[in-house]
């Protein structure tokens, strides 16, 4: 048995460009549909916050209409509410990768608020990316790639990835409200990304780094994480 570590936003909130405070957290699903298939796969999961804070679930996340109905958001809500591990995490600054033998990163909006400038966060996904493990990231996780800097540079220039597009937070609705998109500001610094068809299953695997564009992409992420743990 491995050790997966979940790295989870601790933002419940995410700040508008108005200085609204938009309420979120981490998506249900993109937590609830990796975490099944590894632990299917007989592997362990710790989560990790910035602080220690036990991660917030995006309410939203929950709704029927956000997974294809009523019957699928009660099966998420029962993995999330059986996910001893969301309430026992441990702190992002004492992670010791050589625990591990994968990291992953679910999204959500919170990632944009905190694991976006967090430089605990930026560290350990550098020398996960150094360190040939697999290391996977979806939706709106990639935005903790931006604090993965050192020197000006950021790690992940040139990599290959699937994040949340400019035209799914259109039609989210958020766009025009948001002080940054994802996109963009990954585009900014370097990192290529290969944008999907909106809300479709789009997973880019490039090293050691497997990236999904949204929340359909995160059970499709973890079968590539499974393989790369053989």
């Amino acid at each position: 048995m491995s050790k997966i570590l979940f790295v989870m936003t601790g933002a419940d909130h995410w700040t508008l460009a108005d200085g609204t405070k938009h309420p979120t957290g981490f998506w249900a699903e993109e937590a609830a549909a990796p975490y099944e298939a590894f632990k299917a796969a007989g592997h362990e999961v710790v989560v990790a916050t910035p602080g220690g804070v036990v991660p917030p679930v995006d309410q939203g996340s929950l709704a029927a209409e956000a997974n294809g109905g009523q019957e699928n958001a009660d099966r998420i809500a029962a993995v999330l509410a059986a996910m001893t591990e969301l309430r026992e995490p441990i702190r992002l600054e004492d992670v010791n990768l050589d625990d591990y033998a994968a990291v992953f990163y679910p999204g959500g909006h919170g990632p944009m608020e905190d694991l976006a400038v967090d430089a605990d966060s930026g560290r350990l996904l550098t020398r996960a990316l150094e360190s040939g493990k697999p290391l996977g990231v979806v939706c709106h996780a990639p935005a903790a790639l931006l604090a993965a800097e050192a020197d000006g540079t950021n790690a992940f220039a040139g990599y290959r990835v699937a994040a949340f597009t400019n035209a799914e937070e259109t039609q989210a609705g958020l766009a025009d409200q948001a002080k940054w998109l994802l996109q963009d500001r990954l585009t900014e610094a370097g990192v290529q990304v290969q944008v999907g068809e909106p809300w479709v299953p789009n997973v880019v695997v490039d090293r050691n780094l497997v990236t999904g564009q949204n929340p359909a992409s995160s059970a499709p992420l973890a079968a590539e994480l499974l393989k790369k743990l053989g």
